[in-house]
């Protein structure tokens, strides 16, 4: 139906192979739970980009932390070691960039990622931490590519969402990341978003 691929789905081909087995030693888990909960996490971070960029001046400070803090980094595999490694810099604070991207939303969305992937609470936390990085230096990159500016990197992000919303069903993103906190999160529609987008793809 869309002609390219989501965001989501070309950085979760990029996350094929090592670095997913990386990610499952980290979670304590096989790689085949590692997989399902990477394709159902990078839907929701991507998605809470979308939101924020949708926000006044939200794309501009994204833009702007991109720029300063993510642009010409390393490649995925270097990256994946620097977060894992605990690296402390910016670039690979992944607990301080989910902070920004996810706000107080980030219990719930920790919660509904266990639920949906039976890593729970805890773990699904660590996997976003883990992923948060990775997401922007990607984000990073695509901007460098296309010659994007803030406007621009809004825009795609927004389509993101937009597409993620339609193809698998976006209640359960949006009440992840409702910032009053009263939306009603079922698990099992947080995994319908992964299937939705990577269902066909095994």
């Amino acid at each position: 139906m869309n002609t390219q691929p989501l965001l989501t789905q070309e950085l979760f081909a990029q996350l094929q192979g090592a670095p997913i087995q990386q990610i499952a030693r980290q979670l304590g888990t096989d790689p085949a739970q590692a997989s399902n909960a990477v394709a159902t996490a990078l839907p929701l971070l991507l998605g809470a980009l979308g939101r924020n960029s949708a926000q006044p001046q939200g794309a501009e400070a994204l833009f702007g932390a991109l720029q300063r803090d993510h642009a010409g980094g390393p490649d995925i595999g270097s990256l994946l070691g620097a977060v894992l490694g605990g690296g402390n810099s910016r670039q690979t604070d992944g607990a301080a960039i989910l902070g920004h991207v996810l706000g107080g939303a980030q219990p719930r969305a920790a919660q509904g990622l266990g639920q949906a992937t039976g890593l729970g609470s805890s773990q699904a936390m660590k996997l976003l931490a883990v992923l948060a990085p990775i997401v922007l230096s990607f984000l990073a990159n695509r901007s460098r590519a296309q010659g994007l500016d803030a406007g621009g990197l809004g825009q795609l992000l927004g389509q993101e969402r937009a597409q993620v919303r339609q193809q698998a069903g976006g209640g359960a993103l949006e009440s992840l990341l409702d910032r009053d906190g009263d939306g009603d999160v079922d698990a099992s529609d947080l995994l319908n978003i992964g299937m939705g987008l990577f269902g066909g793809r095994r």
